[in-house]
């Protein structure tokens, strides 16, 4: 990383990383990206790349090696214990609003550029598990990182609730640099450039695309079919997708551009621009 500063940076930010071929698909895809879109941070979501249920040592140093800078968690992040003893020496992060006495932090610092970059993971409410109000506590911790001259902010959004990641960025965009939603492995079609924000609702996963949210169908079907679960697994094969948010930051820390990259399997990449008004 170069400690020169410059007036803008680019980061690269992808969702939900499902099971081993999500983890394919990075492997596949992202240094070839991160230099044709001259990314220079790369942040990924990390709660299902271990067989779709949290995080291991071994598929955390995979994924970091594959050019992944930071990972963000969720609602999943403490599925594979073994990550208790991960968050001291790799830089994984879990939502901030879990309880203070939780393993691990909910805010990652980065220097690029000669620009410092908070990476804060927070999650909702609805159907998540028992955390503090996330919107009352995201308003203390941005304000304290202003405070300290900070004005990159990058914000992964893990909730359920669309409206949850709605009402966040109008609470926060004149003071954060991206919103972005993941949980749901459902990529939503509103990529925008708000004030100066960069959001969109969901990135959606990377993983399998012919099952349900990148799991084996089988299990999903018998439940709504019957009421009565089972494990969900991740396909070893399947069709695949890559997705990824590139966002473009100035010197003070405000989005001035953003794309979302699609992959289907091995087939050319689908750009899409960012909605931004003139």
């Amino acid at each position: 990383m170069t400690e020169y500063e410059r007036d803008a940076l680019k980061i690269g930010f992808i969702g939900d990383i499902v099971g081993k071929p999500g983890r394919l698909m990075i492997k596949r895809h992202l240094k070839r990206l991160q230099q044709e879109h001259f990314i220079d941070v790369t942040i990924a979501n990390y709660e299902n790349a271990s067989h779709g249920f949290g995080l291991t040592q071994k598929n955390c140093e995979e994924l970091l090696g594959y050019g992944i800078d930071i990972m963000t968690g969720g609602n999943h992040s403490f599925d594979k214990k073994e990550i208790l003893n991960l968050f001291d020496e790799y830089p994984l992060i879990r939502p901030i609003n879990y309880p203070a006495d939780t393993p691990g932090e909910g805010l990652f610092r980065i220097r690029q550029a000669g620009h410092e970059i908070a990476v804060i993971n927070l999650m909702g409410h609805y159907t998540m598990p028992m955390v503090d109000n996330p919107f009352t506590m995201i308003q203390a911790v941005v304000s304290t990182l202003k405070e300290e001259g900070i004005r990159h902010i990058v914000i992964d959004m893990h909730a359920e609730a669309s409206s949850e990641k709605q009402a966040l960025l109008h609470m926060l965009k004149e003071d954060v640099s991206a919103v972005l939603g993941t949980h749901t492995h459902v990529g939503t079609d509103d990529l925008q450039v708000v004030e100066g924000c960069c959001y969109v609702t969901d990135v959606g996963l990377t993983g399998c695309r012919d099952g349900v949210i990148g799991m084996s169908s089988a299990i999903p079907v018998k439940r709504f079919l019957t009421g009565i679960g089972g494990h969900f697994d991740v396909p070893d094969t399947c069709k695949s997708l890559f997705q990824m948010i590139v966002f473009e930051l100035d010197g003070n820390g405000r989005c001035i551009g953003a794309e979302k990259i699609k992959i289907y399997d091995e087939k050319p990449k689908i750009v899409t621009q960012a909605w931004q008004e003139a």
